[in-house]
């Protein structure tokens, strides 16, 4: 992944010499299980632990050569432990490495993630209970429907993230299975007891049946997991942009005292950064496709994933990362214009109570379908006046018939629609 969305903690898991060092973590345990079997000599395995290293740029010069990493790691290990090297990668194929390995990284880049998913519940816990009668209009199709708070569209985010806090648990507990038996899974030359103790030493779980490799229906369950979690990411920065266009104007993400909009246009304060949000969360869902695509492989494997997980594996996680860090500034920073909302709010010349009408109407002995007929002509004759809804209804001859000045009026009170904000947030944890 590019520098430009990697964070430190999440860039460090994916470094190369960092896999390196955990490979040999790995081959060092594999030693000492054998030496508790009594398959490596103790004086061995206390020679191998001593002098055993990792020297990356040794391991990439191999490579060249070999055109193979785990050959490359071994060789140079190996080159460092004279005559007990014969002891050292003993059994093991290659994806007993990469594949255990990656269960740790993708088991500590989870972790962070879930620290990440943590702050972000926390902040917007914040704003929602800072919103929670922060009265807004609601749109349904991008037109006005009925009121609602902003601290209610901040609560539903905050719901989501909860599942999205649950789902990223799941793909760690799914991801964090190691692999230590054989060319094919057989144990023909480990017994499943070392993988069992690698895997324990390592925080991880026997796979219980692999083939040279862990079944990757595993790894697209996790990429799955965090493109949902980026398509959350993605919805609540397209609301910010809807509400942050020069027409609505109610709520905007922080926009720093030098930071420029436009090369041409100097009045301008762009979404930028909800933008990207929505962009990155696309990369994240195309990453997941190629994982569902790396579930079938040839007999007990082939490498066709290979390439593939090298590079929508780190990114995806690096991405997320970055992207669940941004969100939380955003939220933690918008700026929020109640004022605005409220002017919005009243654009409509009161039509978003309509329903309320209907329904007064219907409690008249009117039929659903005479009431709504009634109402929807009275309403749309607002957009060819400059007359508020309300003063059309008092006027209107047919709705005086079945409704009272103060029953009509009755239906323009913002508070019925507030009504049950309290219960909501203390059904979502926010009370």
């Amino acid at each position: 992944m590019i520098e430009r969305y990697t964070l430190p903690k999440m860039g460090q898991i994916w470094q190369d010499g960092h896999k390196f060092r955990q490979m040999l973590e790995v081959e060092l345990l594999v030693c000492e299980a054998q030496s508790r079997q009594g398959q490596i000599p103790k004086q061995a395995l206390a020679n191998i632990k001593q002098k055993a290293q990792v020297d990356l740029v040794r391991i990439q010069e191999i490579e060249k050569e070999t055109r193979h990493d785990i050959i490359a790691f071994v060789r140079q290990v190996s080159s460092g432990l004279g005559k007990y090297s014969r002891y050292f990668h003993c059994g093991l194929t290659s994806n007993d490495l990469l594949d255990t390995v990656l269960a740790l990284n993708l088991k500590q880049a989870a972790k962070l993630l879930i620290e990440d998913a943590h702050k972000l519940l926390i902040t917007l816990a914040k704003r929602a209970r800072e919103h929670k009668h922060t009265i807004c209009v609601g749109r349904t199709h991008g037109i006005h429907a009925e009121p609602i708070t902003f601290g209610l569209k901040l609560a539903l985010f905050y719901d989501e993230m909860k599942r999205n806090l649950g789902r990223l648990q799941d793909a760690q507990e799914v991801i964090s299975y190691g692999k230590i038996s054989g060319a094919v899974g057989t144990y023909a030359h480990l017994t499943p007891s070392i993988e069992a103790y690698v895997c324990k030493k390592l925080g991880l779980k026997p796979p219980g049946i692999a083939t040279q490799v862990i079944p990757r229906d595993r790894h697209a369950q996790f990429m799955l997991s965090l493109a949902l979690v980026g398509s959350s990411l993605e919805r609540f920065a397209l609301e910010i942009r809807h509400l942050q266009r020069s027409e609505v104007a109610e709520a905007f993400e922080p926009f720093s005292k030098n930071q420029k909009g436009s090369s041409a246009m100097p009045h301008k304060r762009n979404p930028v950064v909800c933008e990207q949000i929505c962009g990155l969360a696309r990369v994240l869902r195309g990453n997941a496709q190629a994982a569902l695509e790396n579930i079938a492989l040839w007999h007990e494997r082939d490498i066709s994933h290979s390439s593939v997980e090298r590079i929508i594996i780190p990114d995806s996680s690096i991405l997320l990362d970055y992207m669940l860090e941004k969100v939380n500034w955003i939220v933690e920073n918008m700026q929020v214009y109640p004022e605005k909302m409220k002017e919005n709010l009243k654009q409509g010349r009161g039509l978003i109570f309509s329903q309320r009408l209907l329904l007064a109407l219907m409690e008249k002995g009117l039929s659903r379908t005479e009431s709504y007929d009634l109402v929807q002509r009275l309403a749309f004759s607002v957009w060819e006046t400059n007359l508020n809804f309300k003063d059309v209804l008092i006027n209107a001859a047919q709705i005086k018939k079945h409704l009272t000045r103060q029953e009509i009026e009755s239906c323009f009170d913002e508070g019925h629609y507030l009504r049950y904000v309290d219960n909501i947030f203390k059904q979502v944890g926010l009370g």
